[in-house]
């Protein structure tokens, strides 16, 4: 088959082609994609079906997007990659088989283990102007421009003031490594 004929399958939902595909063909690529963007295991199968419902929202709008100027391969490696890094910290292993918690009451009553982790260590940061911008510009996703513009500053500016930020919020994490490592 042809990378069309198989996008055409995919988004005519042939069970077939669509095992085959995301189960077979793409197995090695998806298993290096798992090990390069998480640092915790993940199951294949939850994978696919993140990725799978990502393909097909809006009527299959993205596999519509695909348009052979490289493999179909190709484009679901960066497809896929650009996906995972963005919820890679939504993605669990789940071995058990109880059902799942809805996912907006564990938002609502249960921060993450990480985003505490995160918040302790920009408590820890001296600077808190620096704080301002790391969660501005990552954690609330402003636009540089727009947090330049609130701040009274250049986007040049930003932007300097954002490394310096993530070196000594890197510097605060590395301390911190240290300090739990001796206990």
């Amino acid at each position: 088959m042809t990378d069309f004929e198989i996008i055409e399958a995919l988004i005519a939902r042939d069970n077939e082609v669509t095992q085959e595909f995301f189960f077979e063909r793409c197995r090695s690529l998806f298993c290096a994609i798992i090990h390069k963007v998480f640092d915790y295991e993940v199951d294949y199968d939850e994978f696919v079906n993140e990725l799978y419902i990502y393909l097909m929202e809006n009527d299959a709008t993205r596999l519509k997007q695909f348009e052979g100027r490289s493999s179909l391969y190709q484009w679901l490696k960066v497809t896929a990659t650009r996906y995972f890094i963005k919820k890679r910290d939504q993605l669990i292993e789940d071995c058990s088989k109880e059902t799942p918690i809805e996912e907006e009451s564990m938002i609502n009553h249960a921060p993450s283990v990480s985003a505490l982790d995160v918040q302790r260590l920009m408590e820890a940061m001296p600077n808190k102007r620096y704080v301002h911008v790391i969660r501005k510009l990552i954690l609330e996703e402003y636009s540089p421009e727009e947090l330049a513009a609130e701040m009274h500053i250049t986007t040049d500016n930003l932007y300097n003031i954002k490394r310096r930020a993530m070196m000594q919020l890197m510097q605060v994490a590395l301390i911190d490594i240290r300090a739990y490592g001796k206990k």
